[in-house]
Parts: structure tokens; C-alpha cells; sequence
């Protein structure tokens, strides 16, 4: 039994977007005609690929196998006809990047964008292990990782080499201090990223190495948070100084007997690495690096 490519492509375009009446609008049909192709998907094989009440629509186990399996086929259509478009020079696209941290390629997608302002770009954030997994599951083109990373599915380049600061509230007691040593966390209220955040798992190593306990006391998700909660006084927050800026509401204090730094890396896909899109914007960050 053969499955149409109108079947899929209704079927993604609901996985999607969550909702037949968004996918409707999406395909530019009415919502009975997806609604339709995705019943005869179904009833073809004998299976259920939602879960359906009246206010929402959920995948089941093997609908969300097929939009694995979805996701790659559209991403090499995509691919396809970005090659057979590439004498349009990049009119016409979109590029969505996976980070840890914005700051690193904010300034290269400004040149981007005044270069080729017909491209959109997309920014998702997340922990390096959520941002790797978009790209491997091609709901990412690129993505920014806060670690080394050797894989030959991958192109990498690095992007920056820092090492770790840490930041206090203008209320702490730490305030006044020039700088502190990895002992003096020692069994100190840290305010630490989720878990699968480079910037913890780099702390909690350093201060294994000293012997030096990790109090956490509080866990949040995202850069922007820790800021937030350490400016409130709730904690100790350790950050890349790259990405430390020049953010007013805290003080940086440097640890000096800290040996790891943080290094943050592009990466794209190899087998995607063709597409004039990422091939291009690659090149310039390779080439506008340092300028």
C-alpha cells in the first residue's frame, strides 16, 4: 500500500502545528479536506496517529515515529529545491539556530540579514543537549553548543574560548571582592542552570577537583533566569564571561584557580552542509570572525 504525498504532508502539517485548523491554513485547504487525508492515512494501515478531543490533537507513540521520519523527508525536499532555486542567490529562505546563548551569533546574523534581507531567521533556546537534539531531529539548521565536540556527522567551527565568571546581586556580600577562588564556593547558595547545561556540569567538575561541595539553592532554566535570580539576591550565579556582557545589575567576580573554560561552537549537519543557504552563512562567519 502505497502512502500519498498528500496524506504526509497533512499529516505533517497537523504533527506540526497541533491543530488541524492551523494545518489547514497552513496547506491552504479547507480543515474536512485535512482532516480527510489524514482519516485515509489511518484507515489505510489500520493505525491512529493522534489522539483527538474536542480542544486538542496529541501524536500517539507511532505518530510520533512518523514525524521523525517526516521531519527528514521535508528537510532533503527543502534541500532540493534550495539546489534548483540557487540562481536566485538567496532571495528567498530561512535559517533557524539552536542556542545556548544568543550573544554569539547576534552580530554575524546581523550581517546576514543586511546582506541578504530576504532570509528569516529563527532563534530557539535551550541547554547544548536540547539545541544538539533540535538539529539532529531537523527542527534546527545550526545550532550553538557550549562544548568542544568531535563528530563526523557534524561541521563545526568554534566561536569563542572563555573562561568562567561568577556574579553576585549589588546587595551581596561578595559585592566589594575583586575576584574569589573555587574553594570559596564551597557549600555557598549557587543559582544553577537545568541539568544538560555545559556552564553546570563545567562548575560542578571544577569544584569536584578542589573538593569543594555544591549547594544548590535554586535550579532555573535559561541564562536570562539566573541573572534574574542572582540581581534578586537569591544565590551565586557562574556564567561564561563571553557571555557576561556588560550587565549592570550584578558584579562579575573572576575564579581565578578555575582551569576549564567555556568554549561555544557552531555547528551544522554534515549532509546539509551543501545547501547555498547554510554553505553561505558558514563562509561568513568563517571569514567576519574577529573583525
Amino acid at each position: 500500500m502505497a502512502v500519498s504525498n498528500a496524506q504526509l504532508r497533512a499529516f505533517h502539517a497537523v504533527a506540526q502545528q497541533g491543530s488541524f485548523t492551523r494545518a489547514a491554513q497552513d496547506l491552504f485547504l479547507s480543515q474536512p479536506a485535512v482532516s480527510d487525508q489524514v482519516r485515509k492515512l489511518e484507515e489505510q494501515f489500520g493505525v491512529l496517529l493522534f489522539y483527538r478531543t474536542k480542544r486538542s490533537v496529541q501524536l500517539t507513540e507511532l505518530g510520533e515515529q512518523l514525524l521523525g521520519i517526516t521531519q527528514r523527508l521535508y528537510a532533503v525536499a527543502s534541500e532540493a529545491q534550495e539546489l534548483l532555486s540557487s540562481s536566485q542567490a538567496l532571495q528567498a529562505g530561512s535559517l533557524t539556530l539552536a542556542v545556548d546563548s544568543p550573544v554569539h551569533v547576534l552580530p554575524f546574523i546581523a550581517l546576514f540579514t543586511e546582506r541578504y534581507p530576504a532570509i528569516r531567521f529563527s532563534l530557539v533556546t535551550g541547554n547544548t543537549d536540547e539545541a544538539l537534539s533540535r538539529l539532529f531531529e531537523y527542527k534546527a539548521d545550526f545550532a550553538v553548543l557550549g562544548r568542544p565536540i568531535e563528530d563526523e556527522r557534524l561541521i563545526c567551527h568554534v566561536l569563542s574560548r572563555a573562561p568562567l565568571v561568577a556574579f553576585v546581586g549589588p546587595a551581596h556580600p561578595w559585592a566589594t571582592r575583586e575576584s574569589i577562588v573555587l574553594a570559596d564556593l564551597d557549600d555557598t547558595p549557587l543559582v544553577l542552570r537545568e541539568r544538560g547545561s555545559m556552564t553546570r556540569q563545567t562548575i560542578e567538575e571544577e569544584m569536584k577537583r578542589v573538593g569543594a561541595r555544591v549547594c544548590p539553592a535554586i535550579e532555573v532554566e535559561g541564562r536570562e533566569a539566573v541573572f534574574d535570580t542572582v540581581a534578586g539576591g537569591l544565590g551565586v550565579g557562574i556564567v561564561s564571561a563571553a557571555e557576561f556582557g556588560g550587565n549592570r545589575s550584578v558584579r562579575s567576580l573572576p575564579i581565578v584557580d578555575c582551569q576549564r573554560y567555556m568554549t561555544e561552537t557552531l555547528v551544522c549537519l554534515r549532509t546539509q552542509g551543501t545547501r547555498r543557504i547554510i554553505e553561505t552563512f558558514l563562509e561568513m562567519v568563517r571569514s567576519n570572525q574577529g573583525s
